[in-house]
């Protein structure tokens, strides 16, 4: 039942959005490294990491619940990115970049979430 989750393409682009997370956060201030630029970092990478983690799973229903978890931590990233937004710390080109990048992520794991179902 397990999937090869290094073959699937909703962890190849979701593990590359991680990278460009900490590519943004790396402009962050100093000290927001303990707020919000580790929560983004921790968030982008659980996307990813559900992924994987959910495609050892012995049922399609327990990989589904994983995926539900990685498009949770998607949109708290979501949110996190218009905060960060609002604090000045990223421009709005950058913000309208990564959600939409995000959001296409998140469709591409609904639409794979509602195979397994």
């Amino acid at each position: 039942m397990a999937h090869k989750f290094k073959e699937l393409q909703i962890w190849k682009r979701s593990r590359l959005f991680c990278s460009q997370i900490y590519d943004i956060t790396s402009k962050f201030p100093e000290s927001e490294k303990f707020g919000l630029t580790n929560q983004l970092r921790r968030a982008s990478v659980s996307i990813p990491s559900n992924i994987a983690e959910g495609s050892s799973r012995n049922s399609n229903k327990d990989f589904a619940r994983f995926l539900q978890i990685a498009i949770g931590s998607a949109y708290e990233i979501e949110t996190q990115l218009i905060i960060s937004t609002d604090l000045k710390f990223i421009m709005d080109e950058e913000l309208k970049s990564s959600l939409s990048e995000l959001e296409e992520i998140i469709k591409m794991i609904s639409k794979f979430k509602s195979t397994l179902i």
